[in-house]
């Protein structure tokens, strides 16, 4: 950091501590919920999302080869291929936007291209299975369905406009020393790598498994009383892979690589998390921005109604399902169903905290780009489905 930042920082924090009015009692509630929501976060999300989260990026950073990377999401691979890829994984791996962000910046600092890895980013969180399911079955089929399609297509308009956006900057990058054309070798078949990689997301999915909801089908009420057997298992298994098919120092590059992630993005993640719990609360709590002064902007299926709810999702953390049972208490204040999806598309796959890693993950340029086109076609899309359902 530089000493200019660091002042700037120190002047911030004074004038923070000599001004606000922290006898306040909005202000006193604020500040409480900003470090509940952070233990909420500690809590529920650390151990069991992001922790395997840093590995599986670690796990790429270091034993996926970068010329495989590049081959499938790389600025010069087949636009079919790479966008095909990106806009469905989220149906593999259940993260929210702050899960994801890991995994992002392996494939991204492996040289994938822009488009593909934004386009990867977005659907990590948006499109998710179970939340989608959940969606159909609380909110109602059409949103559902608004939101599922919605999510695929936003995914793959994303990474196109990123990667028209900033064509320049991955034509560098492809042409400059991250790329690698040749493929690294090891002492593994790429089974066993693949076998690996499948193993360590599994343990993502089982460990973050939630419990599933009332009249949910029965196979989610097993897995989630199985849950731990299941990453037990799991975790046993991996470890003979890593003592089998791994060297020493493989093993130590791994550990290295997950902590690098880990010092870059987990300070970020923190103040955001701060930052967004003092600012709007958790659900049901209300903290600086009331939850009625939402609910009174959210009504209808005006353009600020809907561009409201955009900027009010992008910037609001959403544990991976939260969103449905937050919006179906919007909804019954009086929420229009445009705004609904507009919060649904936009909600989950971007935060405050998720876009201050973004920023130093590409810079805030191409940070902003991102979110700006994310809030516009949430926007859009929730005009259009309101327009539609009347």
């Amino acid at each position: 950091m530089k000493e200019r930042t660091k002042l700037v920082l120190v002047i911030l924090i004074f004038l923070v501590a000599y001004y606000v009015p922290w006898n306040h009692a909005i202000i006193q509630q604020s500040g409480l919920e900003a470090f509940m929501m952070l233990q909420e976060y500690a809590r529920d999300h650390f151990l069991t999302c992001l922790i395997p989260a840093f590995f599986i990026a670690g796990a790429i950073a270091v034993f996926v080869s970068q010329a495989a990377v590049l081959k499938y999401f790389g600025a010069a691979a087949k636009k079919i291929l790479s966008y095909s890829v990106a806009s469905v994984s989220g149906t593999v791996l259940a993260v929210c936007s702050c899960t994801v962000l890991p995994l992002f910046a392996g494939i991204y600092t492996r040289g994938a291209g822009i488009g593909p890895a934004t386009a990867f980013l977005y659907s990590g969180p948006a499109i998710n299975v179970l939340a989608i399911i959940l969606t159909a079955r609380v909110l109602g089929w059409e949103l559902g369905l608004a939101r599922a399609i919605g999510a695929v297509l936003f995914a793959i308009f994303t990474g196109l406009l990123m990667a028209f956006f900033f064509r320049k900057d991955d034509t560098a990058r492809t042409t400059g020393q991250i790329y690698l054309p040749e493929d690294e070798k090891n002492g593994r078949t790429l089974l066993q790598d693949a076998l690996y990689m499948l193993t360590m997301v599994l343990i993502l999915i089982f460990a973050a498994f939630s419990r599933p909801g009332a009249g949910s089908p029965g196979v989610w009420s097993a897995i989630f009383a199985s849950k731990w057997y299941i990453t037990v298992g799991l975790l046993i298994i991996l470890v003979v892979m890593l003592k089998g098919w791994f060297t020493k120092d493989e093993r130590v590059s791994w550990v290295q690589s997950t902590w690098g992630f880990m010092k870059q993005m987990l300070p970020l993640l923190g103040v955001g998390v701060l930052v967004a719990g003092f600012m709007l609360g958790r659900p049901g709590h209300s903290a600086l921005i009331p939850e009625r002064s939402i609910q009174t902007l959210v009504g209808g299926n005006s353009l600020v109604a809907n561009l409201f709810a955009s900027v009010s999702g992008a910037l609001m953390y959403f544990a991976t399902l939260t969103e449905v049972p937050i919006l179906q208490g919007l909804l019954g204040a009086g929420m229009g169903k445009g705004p609904a999806l507009s919060l649904l598309l936009a909600g989950p796959a971007l935060s405050l905290p998720n876009m201050l890693v973004i920023g130093g993950v590409m810079g805030v340029k191409k940070t902003a780009t991102f979110c700006i086109i994310i809030v516009v076609l949430s926007t859009v899309a929730g005009m259009s489905y309101g327009w539609m359902a009347g």
